[in-house]
Parts: C-alpha cells; sequence; structure tokens
C-alpha cells in the first residue's frame, strides 16, 4: 500500500495514524492472496467526515479531491478506473467497534477484488470452473434468501443494504466475514466457506490457509 498515491482531503492532515489504520485492513484482506491483487487501486482519496455525492454518477470522484455537497450521503466509494474514497471519521469509529459488523474499508476494497475480472458483478476472480460453480450456487442462494427477508421485513443476520444487488452482497459479506466472521461461520456456513476459500483465511479460527493461492 505504500506505492499508492493518498490524498488527505476537505482539509484533513493525512497522518502515519490514518494511512496506517486503513492499509493494514486492505493488506489483512489479501494477506493469503497475490500481492498484485490491488493493481486497479492507483489512490486512496480520505476525507474526515460524510461526503455528499451528487445525485447522477458522473465519476466526480474520479477526478477531483474536493467533495460536492449534494443530497446523497457516502462514507466510502469506488470506481473502476478511478479512486477508493473512504471517510475517516467512519473509518475509525468501526474500527473501535468491529461488532457492529460495519467496515467500510472492507467493505470498499472488496469492491475493488470484484473489480479485477473486469465488472462488479459480486464475484471476485476465482481459480477453478468448481470454484465458480460452488461460489454461483452458494451466493446466489444466499441473495435470494436475503432479498426475500428484506422484502418480508424479517430480521436478518446481514445488514438490509446487502440486498441492494450482488455487487454490494459481496462488499458487505465481505465486511462480516472479517468483523464478526464467528457468528457467519454459524448462521451462513455455506457463504462462510466460499468466502474462506477465496481469501484463503479463516478469521472464525485465526489461522491462515498455507495452501497456494493457485
Amino acid at each position: 500500500m505504500a506505492e499508492k498515491n493518498w490524498s488527505g482531503c476537505d482539509n484533513l492532515e493525512l497522518t502515519d495514524e490514518i494511512r496506517v489504520i486503513i492499509a493494514a485492513h486492505a493488506c489483512l484482506m489479501i494477506l493469503a492472496l497475490p500481492n498484485n491483487y490491488y493493481r486497479n487501486v492507483e489512490s486512496i482519496y480520505v476525507y474526515p467526515t460524510t461526503v455528499f455525492s451528487p445525485e447522477s454518477s458522473t465519476g466526480f470522484f474520479e477526478v477531483r479531491t474536493t467533495p460536492v455537497r449534494g443530497p446523497l450521503p457516502i462514507l466510502g466509494e469506488v470506481h473502476h478506473h478511478g479512486p477508493v474514497i473512504l471517510v475517516w471519521d467512519a473509518v475509525r469509529s468501526e474500527t473501535r467497534h468491529p461488532e457492529h459488523g460495519h467496515n467500510v474499508v472492507y467493505h470498499e476494497f472488496a469492491h475493488k477484488l470484484d473489480m479485477l475480472d473486469g465488472s462488479a458483478d459480486g464475484t471476485p476472480p476465482l481459480t477453478t470452473p468448481e470454484k465458480y460453480q460452488r461460489w454461483s450456487e452458494v451466493c446466489s442462494q444466499e441473495y435470494l434468501e436475503l432479498c426475500d427477508a428484506v422484502k418480508h421485513g424479517k430480521l436478518t443476520f446481514f445488514d438490509s443494504y446487502a440486498a441492494t444487488n450482488e455487487t454490494e452482497f459481496f462488499a458487505v459479506v465481505t465486511e462480516y466475514f472479517f468483523t464478526k466472521p464467528e457468528n457467519m461461520k454459524h448462521y451462513h456456513p455455506k457463504l462462510y466457506q466460499v468466502l474462506q476459500d477465496f481469501y484463503r483465511q479463516d478469521p472464525a479460527q485465526k489461522v491462515f490457509s498455507n495452501q497456494p493461492p493457485f
């Protein structure tokens, strides 16, 4: 992460603490994956507090380093060929309270991993046809069950934002995989397993796979 372009925006002083906390979370995600899995991350923009994005996406964050005050509050954002946008207030709060299941660093960097194969579709790059098939079977079922539960107002383990689409589903379940792994493994063992296979980590047991990534 040291070679990435870091920018403090909206008068934020980009301290070593900010860099280290963000980098530590991002690097944890690919600890057992190839180092080039963040090759599509060139810049990281950090804002002090909630950023407001225009209603229509115009690639604003790809070309500017000052926020537009508009109707859509965001705590983080990524674009396929643009930077990772993070809000420091959210990063700091969520780091202190992982039990809530939210972590904007995990969320946004999961989107970047999702985009590695050229599209943001909720499926990161996998290594075999069998893994793609298993991923599709498990994630499709889990996603549809979540959507149905949210539609009918049922209590769900995952935040309802995961039901937005398959892309957000992957990002949200990644947050839970790293912040509430024991609970996720208990309530959603099949989903936990496919994420474990992708990330090559078992955070519920605090161990890492010693198998090669390919």
